[in-house]
């Protein structure tokens, strides 16, 4: 087994000289899975099945690993949350559902698009025949009793009998949250100046930190682990003191702390009340359970023992936790471990609704493309702005790790393209305000129809107040609820067009 080769999987992976020859027990077990991945792929299977392969690696990691898959040569099966992976990697989408399994070709995109069309198509269908049981079952209804059509209402009768339903695609109702917006603060929120960061005085981790954070930034900090984009976020986070140098923050500023150790050590036995209820002193029930609400505990899945929630959802009950006092700046270390697609992209959503300034960790391409404006590169023991996207970071990296890499030259006026960026959010923000509004008023007017409906056509069951009118003043007021009712759906409509039109 050449040792080139693995030399090449485990530099890929994150292990430089130095680590490649440390021994097995020294390392923590995310590292420990890497060695397992690098072993995996070293063997080259004919079948190689990887489940969640991406969720120890950082960012860099995950682009060589992505690389890697694009070229094997033989079958491979993948379980996996991130889309980019998907998209660039696997050739065909195997979805389960309600117990069946459905075989799409393409990636994750192309998943997404058929399986839209075909709930459509199927919805579509359905409706169609709906409308023909609901004409027969009326002929039916109407011409039973009468001799002459007898045969005819017997013949329909078979006709429906032997009609087999159509069977949409079931519903997702699709997750939801949202994070409390702060308080508005004058900037800057934080200010580093030739700072320096470490856990011993006399071996700083980084050094010569510049760096300015505004109440709308969204920053992202790329890197390799051990490079020290965790040390800078708790440094950011108030809970370690700059060594040399200043560092300046705004006293009324609340922070949000995210990590995966804070998903780790929530108490099993504990509900998602209780850990709420214990970190709001002095709160009203209603407070507690509002702020649950956001993130999807509501009812009786707030008095779920912690224990029989998934990965994901102890992942949203510890963000619900840290974001309690509508925090002014969110630090998201690896939020979306254990997250699924639609919990993803969820949480991209939230931050996009949010007014507060975000700084993120995370390997996960889509959403750092969409959450993130300013990139800043913790590498060399400091950090700096990366003058770029995304795509122009994953170039460079692959570039680099193959020996050519040259950070790019800079593109345009970062500062203009952040403003820019938070003033797209503000727009999405509004426009999601009043897309919620007009949905509650098409859901109101929706109600109060069929409230006069049930009073015109079934009077036993209508509300009292519609039972006392006259079946002309009910067909009045049925007519001006559907004229409202159209013109509310069609700015529904538009608003939703709007928004998806709109960055996030």
């Amino acid at each position: 087994m050449p040792p080139a080769r693995a030399a090449r999987i485990l530099v890929g992976l994150g292990f430089d000289e130095e680590m490649q020859g440390r021994p097995l027990d020294s390392y923590s077990g995310g590292w420990k899975m890497r060695v397992a991945l690098a072993a995996l792929l070293f063997s080259q299977p004919d079948l190689l099945l990887l489940d969640e392969p991406s969720n120890h690696l950082d960012l860099e990691a995950t682009l060589w690993l992505e690389n890697f898959l694009r070229t094997y040569p033989a079958t491979m099966v993948v379980i996996s949350h991130e889309r980019d992976l998907l998209n660039n990697v696997v050739d065909h989408i195997l979805h389960l559902e309600g117990g069946r399994t459905t075989l799409y070709p393409g990636g994750y995109d192309a998943f997404e698009r058929q399986r839209a069309e075909r709930a459509a198509q199927l919805a579509a269908a359905k409706a169609s025949q709906d409308a023909q049981r609901a004409k027969l079952q009326d002929y039916v209804a109407r011409n039973s009793a009468r001799a002459s059509t007898a045969k005819q209402a017997q013949s329909r009768a078979k006709m429906l009998a032997k009609m087999q339903p159509i069977a949409t695609m079931a519903e997702d109702p699709g997750l939801q949250f949202d994070f409390p917006s702060p308080e508005p603060l004058r900037p800057p929120l934080i200010t580093l100046d030739m700072a320096s960061v470490g856990y011993r005085p006399d071996a700083p981790v980084l050094q010569r930190l510049n760096l300015r954070v505004d109440p709308d930034d969204r920053i992202a900090l790329l890197g390799r682990n051990g490079n020290g984009k965790t040390t800078l976020a708790r440094l950011l986070a108030a809970q370690l003191a700059p060594g040399e140098g200043e560092m300046n923050a705004s006293g009324r500023m609340k922070v949000g702390y995210f990590t995966q150790y804070q998903v780790e050590e929530l108490d099993g036995s504990d509900t998602p009340l209780a850990h709420m209820t214990r970190v709001m002193p002095g709160k009203t029930p209603a407070a507690v359970r509002a702020q649950l609400g956001r993130f999807g505990f509501s009812g009786d899945k707030a008095l779920t023992e912690v224990a029989r929630l998934s990965g994901g959802e102890r992942a949203r009950l510890a963000l619900a936790l840290i974001t309690r006092d509508a925090p002014h700046l969110l630090i998201l270390d690896e939020p979306t471990n254990h997250l699924d697609v639609d919990a993803r992209e969820a949480l991209v959503q939230a931050l996009a609704g949010y007014s507060g300034a975000v700084v993120v960790v995370s390997h996960d391409r889509h959403m750092l493309e969409l959450a993130a404006d300013r990139l800043v590169l913790v590498d060399a023991g400091t950090a700096r702005e990366f003058d770029g996207s995304i795509g122009d970071y994953t170039a460079f990296v692959l570039a680099r790790d193959g020996g050519e890499g040259r950070a790019p030259a800079p593109k345009g006026n970062r500062k203009d393209e952040r403003r820019a960026a938070a003033d797209a959010r503000g727009k999405s923000q509004a426009l999601r305000k009043e897309l919620k509004a007009a949905e509650a008023a098409v859901e109101r007017l929706g109600a109060e129809r069929s409230a006069l409906d049930r009073a015109m056509f079934d009077p036993s069951g209508a509300d009292p107040k519609l039972s006392r009118l006259t079946m002309t003043e009910l067909m009045k007021r049925r007519a001006e609820v559907t004229e409202a009712l159209e013109t509310a759906e069609a700015r529904w409509l538009e608003l939703g067009e709007a928004l998806e039109s709109t960055p996030a």
